[in-house]
């Protein structure tokens, strides 16, 4: 029996939602405005909508692992961010258990198949 398309997209969106926060602080080692990060994950094929990424922005922030700051460029007021040393720390430790989960699901995907 094939899974419903509406569970399987709630299940691929919780899957890519830990995978968008390891990827915008990796992003954010050079600092972007909203836009600009969302074109440059978007490079990578890490498309994110803008009701997905500020939210993310500000909880990564509130949670000490990005910082900003207002400044003009090209004529507009923009926030920057990038990311804190705890963000660095952070993603140091998330980066070691992707590669952890990434190998564990090579060895899975070996012995079942």
């Amino acid at each position: 029996m094939p899974i419903e398309p509406e569970r399987l997209a709630k299940l691929t969106m919780e899957l890519r939602r830990g995978v968008l926060i390891l990827a915008a602080l990796s992003a954010l080692q050079q600092e972007h405005y909203g836009y600009s990060l969302r074109k440059q994950l978007a490079s990578f094929g890490l498309e994110i909508d803008e009701g997905t990424l500020y939210p993310l922005l500000r909880r990564l922030e509130n949670q000490g692992l990005l910082t900003s700051n207002w400044r003009e460029e090209e004529g507009r007021r923009r926030r920057f961010y990038q990311i804190s040393e705890d963000g660095q720390e952070a993603l140091a430790k998330m980066n070691c258990e992707w590669n952890n989960l990434n190998k564990a699901m090579s060895i899975l995907k070996e012995n079942t198949l």
